[in-house]
């Protein structure tokens, strides 16, 4: 027959037993609120959440059916979030392919990458250095610079804007853009006589990596002989793109281009042996 406790004492030592062998196990090496060593896995759509005390979900990573597949989050203990990669819920988006983004304590992003960019950063929005030469007052009819500078690219599209006065006969302006050897002109354009003109040049970055160096220029010239133009420079800075079309072409590789050059003769013969 089986021994059943029927006194005090008997429950009193079955007690200190489990008492032992609980005080045993909270002294075992690593503590159970402790990982010295190896790997904690939160795998088949779990998440790790960080709560404050009372309950705000300070810290987010994983998958949530409501925030987004593979999510990080960082929240102030106001719940607002602080940063984020792929967390797409707020505010309401469906931003691709695990953005990084930062925001202030008045809900705007402050620091991201491009939404239809992977090259390049989408803000702050970045300066572009644009110099005045002793030409920004010019008589001559050929193009001359009144404005250059040098510049890394971080952001995807330029923005230029300029204002210019032309005397008798009118003038013209145009950007232009060097990288690699290779002068593009970004815009052109006449400037009426007696008038300031202002024009706003916007172009996505075609062929440029992140950090990239481009030299830019604003050119002007009169269209008459020995009358003046001067052309002014109000802003000009690199901003993330707005909308898909503004995404900057991807530069072509070195090795892309060396192994497309040497697949064209073999692609070349197999055409003529069918």
């Amino acid at each position: 027959m089986a021994y059943v406790p029927q006194d005090v004492l008997d429950r009193l030592a079955a007690l200190e037993r489990e008492v032992r062998t609980l005080r045993g196990r909270a002294q075992m090496r690593p503590a159970l609120n402790e990982v010295l060593n190896g790997d904690v896995v939160i795998g088949e759509g779990g998440r790790l959440i960080l709560r404050d005390p009372d309950g705000t979900a300070v810290f987010e990573t994983g998958q949530s059916a409501s925030v987004g597949d593979y999510y990080t989050a960082m929240r102030r203990d106001s719940g607002q979030v602080a940063f984020a990669i792929g967390a797409n819920s707020y505010p309401d988006d469906d931003a691709p392919r695990q953005m990084v983004r930062m925001w202030d304590r008045n809900r705007n992003v402050i620091v991201m990458d491009d939404y239809y960019s992977d090259e390049f950063l989408g803000r702050p929005w970045m300066p572009v250095q644009l110099h005045p030469t002793e030409r920004q007052s010019y008589t001559g009819t050929g193009y001359d610079s009144a404005w250059v500078g040098t510049t890394p690219a971080h952001n995807a599209v330029l923005y230029v804007r300029t204002s210019t006065y032309a005397n008798t006969g009118g003038g013209q302006a145009r950007v232009v853009l060097t990288h690699d050897g290779t002068e593009t002109t970004l815009d052109e354009w006449d400037c009426a006589a007696g008038a300031w003109t202002g024009h706003t040049v916007e172009y996505p970055l075609d062929g440029l990596r992140f950090l990239s160096y481009f030299t830019l220029r604003v050119d002007h010239r009169a269209k008459s002989a020995s009358q003046n133009v001067e052309t002014r420079l109000y802003s000009a800075y690199t901003r993330n793109t707005f909308t898909e079309d503004e995404r900057p072409d991807t530069p072509v590789d070195a090795t892309t281009a060396a192994h497309a050059a040497s697949a064209e003769p073999a692609t070349a013969a197999a055409t003529e042996e069918v």
